[in-house]
């Protein structure tokens, strides 16, 4: 499936709007990555297993959006904008990724 940033997809008629989609997914953060982040922080490395699982709480949010489009019969999903969320307080140090765009049908 087509996922795009922009409003329109160039070379191509989208043919059918669906409207808006989402994908949300959570991330939570135990202790013991906290600790090592920091510490790699202040050696200057990088904090490659947060990375990875921001990765793939995108990429299970960008896959519920794909679901839903494909459902509505789409075949691309415009104008998408990527948010992360700290949750915070009672629900400790958890991250929530949310995902927007349209579904729309393209030739």
């Amino acid at each position: 499936m087509l996922i795009l940033t922009t409003p329109n997809i160039e070379g191509h008629k989208i043919v059918e709007y669906y409207g808006l989609v989402t994908g949300e997914s959570l991330l939570g953060a135990n202790v013991y990555k906290d600790l090592f982040s920091g510490v790699r922080d202040v050696v200057g490395g990088r904090t490659s297993a947060y990375e990875e699982e921001l990765k793939k709480a995108r990429d299970l949010a960008i896959g519920s959006m794909e679901e839903k489009t494909s459902k509505k019969g789409g075949n691309a999903i415009i104008g998408i904008r990527i948010k992360y969320n700290n949750l915070g307080g009672t629900m400790g140090n958890t991250i929530m990724v949310t995902v927007t765009g349209t579904a729309v049908k393209y030739e």
